[in-house]
C-alpha cells in the first residue's frame, strides 16, 4: 500500500499537516492564518464542547454570549491587559463607508466587555458569585500560523466569574482547573497533562495567578492545553465591579477567567496520532465503531445493519458503511486516517462461518469474533483502548522527562523532551536566558508534581521545554 502520510520520525511538522489534510479535519481559510474546520474535525470539536460544557455547568457556571466587537477604550482601561494583547489585536476603523468615531477591537478575549456588564449586574453580595461562560470565536493576529495550534481566528470557551472574596475566587479558579479541565483532558482526551502555575513572566496579562495544564506532544515539545486565571481585583477596579457587603460597605469584587480552545485539537493529534493517521480516544470519538460491508453478498448488508442496531442499542456511537461500490481498502484506510477506534468488517466468507472481523485502531489487532459476542467484545475493547492511549502517552512523557540540577542541563535536555529542575536554579534571569534559546518554563510544580499554592513556595520545580 502506498504511503499516505510522511512518517513522524522523518518530519513531524509535515506529518502533522499531512494528517490534518488527509483525514479531512481542516483546510486553510482564504485569509492568512484562518482555517476551515471540516465536518470530520468539527464533529470532534463538538464532542469536546459537549463534554466540557456539561462539566462547566456542573460547576455552577451558566452560558451567555457577548459581542464580537469591543470598544478600544474598554481594553485601555486595564493597562497591563491591553499591553499584553496589543501586538495581536485586529482593529476596525471604518464601517458603513465611514471612519468610526472610536475604533473597535475584534474580540481577542472578553474580560473587558464582560467586566463592563458585571458592573451593571452586580449590586449586592446577594448577586455573587456571578458565574458566566461563553462559547465563541476570537481573533489574535498570528504571525506564524499552524492549523489548530496558532490561528488568527479560533474557537474556544471563556469563563468569567465575580466573587465576594479572594478565597472564593481562588477556590473557583482551581475548581475549573482541576474538576473541569484536568478531568476532561485525562478522562476523555486520554492525555496525562501536568497541572502547574505559570511564572510571573508567563502569566496572563492582568492576572495575579495563572494555572496551566501542559501536555507532551509526540515530538517531545509541550503544549499549553488550557489555563485558569485569578485576576484579583484588577479588572473590578478598572470596571468598577462593586457590591454592597453584608456589613453595608461597598467592596470591589474578585474575578477569574479561564479558557480552552481548538488548540486542544492540535494537542490530540500530536499526542495520539501515528504514521497511519489519527487515533481517537473512544470516549471522545464521534463514531466509536464503523460497521463495514467488505463485499456485497447474500445477507451481508442485512447482517451489518443488524449489528449496527444492536451496538447502537447498547449505547455505542456507531455508523454503517455499506458503500460496496467503493473499494474496501480505500474505505479502511480512510477509517484509519480519521482514527475511528473500531472497525467491524462484515463479508460473505466470515459471515458464512458465523463470524465478523473486529479491527482495533489503537492497538492494531484484527481478529474474528462470533456474531453473538460482538457487543461484549466491542464494549470491552473501547474501555481497554481508552486506557491504553493514556498509558502510552504517560509512558512516553516519563521516558522523555529528565531530572537535572542546573539551567544549562535543563536547556540541553529540553531539545528532546522536558527537564525538571529546581526553580531556584533558574529564577527570573535564567528564565530569560532560556527564552533566548527557544526554551520556556512551562510550569512550576511541587517536587511530587502537585499544584503549588504560590510561586514563592519552597521546593518548587520548574518544567522546561520547547513549546508550540
Amino acid at each position: 500500500m502506498a504511503r499516505v502520510l510522511t512518517p513522524r520520525a522523518e518530519d513531524f511538522p509535515r506529518w502533522y499537516q499531512d494528517l490534518i489534510a488527509k483525514a479531512q479535519l481542516a483546510d486553510n481559510g482564504p485569509v492568512r492564518g484562518t482555517m476551515v474546520i471540516r465536518p470530520a474535525g468539527y464533529a470532534v470539536w463538538e464532542r469536546m464542547q459537549s463534554e466540557m460544557d456539561a462539566r462547566i455547568k456542573e460547576s455552577g457556571s451558566e452560558n451567555a454570549y457577548f459581542p464580537l466587537f469591543i470598544p478600544e477604550s474598554y481594553l485601555r482601561r486595564e493597562a497591563e491587559h491591553v499591553e499584553g494583547f496589543s501586538p495581536e489585536l485586529a482593529v476596525v476603523t471604518h464601517a458603513g463607508g465611514k471612519q468610526l468615531a472610536e475604533p473597535l477591537v475584534v474580540r481577542p478575549t472578553s474580560e473587558t466587555v464582560i467586566g463592563e456588564f458585571m458592573a451593571k449586574w452586580v449590586d449586592s453580595y446577594r448577586d455573587l458569585p456571578l458565574l458566566l461562560n461563553q462559547w465563541a470565536n476570537v481573533v489574535r493576529w498570528e504571525l506564524r500560523p499552524r492549523t489548530f495550534l496558532r490561528t488568527t481566528e479560533f474557537l474556544w470557551q471563556e469563563g468569567h466569574t465575580a466573587h465576594a472574596t479572594e478565597d472564593d475566587a481562588r477556590a473557583y479558579a482551581r475548581q475549573i482547573h482541576k474538576d473541569v479541565y484536568e478531568d476532561f483532558m485525562v478522562q476523555v482526551l486520554a492525555m496525562p497533562v501536568v497541572p502547574g502555575r505559570k511564572t510571573k513572566g508567563e502569566r496572563f496579562a492582568g492576572a495575579t495567578n495563572t494555572m496551566t495544564l501542559e501536555g507532551m506532544m509526540g515530538d517531545g515539545k509541550a503544549l499549553q492545553m488550557g489555563t485558569s486565571h485569578e485576576l484579583g481585583q484588577n479588572f473590578a477596579r478598572s470596571f468598577d465591579i462593586t457590591y454592597t457587603s453584608q456589613a453595608s460597605t461597598v467592596e470591589h469584587a474578585w474575578t477569574t477567567s479561564w479558557g480552552t480552545s481548538t488548540r486542544m485539537m492540535g494537542g490530540l493529534i500530536m499526542t495520539h496520532g501515528d504514521d497511519n493517521g489519527l487515533r481517537l480516544p473512544p470516549r471522545l470519538a464521534p463514531t466509536q465503531v464503523q460497521v463495514m460491508v467488505v463485499k456485497a453478498g447474500e445477507g451481508v448488508v442485512e447482517a451489518a445493519a443488524k449489528l449496527r442496531d444492536e451496538l447502537k442499542a447498547s449505547g455505542v456511537r456507531v455508523k454503517l458503511d455499506d458503500r460496496a461500490d467503493i473499494p474496501f481498502g480505500r474505505r479502511a484506510v480512510d477509517a484509519e486516517l480519521r482514527g475511528i477506534p473500531i472497525r467491524i468488517e462484515v463479508g460473505p466468507r466470515d459471515l458464512a462461518a458465523g463470524n465478523v472481523v473486529v479491527a482495533r485502531r489503537i492497538d492494531g489487532t484484527k481478529s474474528p469474533v462470533p456474531l453473538g459476542g460482538v457487543t461484549d467484545e466491542v464494549t470491552a475493547a473501547l474501555t481497554a483502548d481508552q486506557q491504553r492511549l493514556y498509558d502510552d502517552a504517560l509512558a512516553f512523557r516519563t521516558e522523555r522527562t529528565v531530572e537535572v540540577k542546573t539551567l544549562a542541563e535543563a536547556i540541553e535536555a529540553a531539545q528532546t523532551g522536558w527537564a525538571r529542575v529546581p526553580w531556584p536554579a533558574v529564577g527570573d534571569a535564567g528564565e530569560k536566558e532560556a527564552n533566548g534559546k527557544a526554551v520556556t518554563v512551562r510550569a512550576l510544580v511541587r517536587e511530587d508534581g502537585s499544584m503549588p499554592d504560590s510561586d514563592t513556595e519552597d521546593g518548587l520545580v520548574a518544567i522546561l521545554a520547547r513549546s508550540y
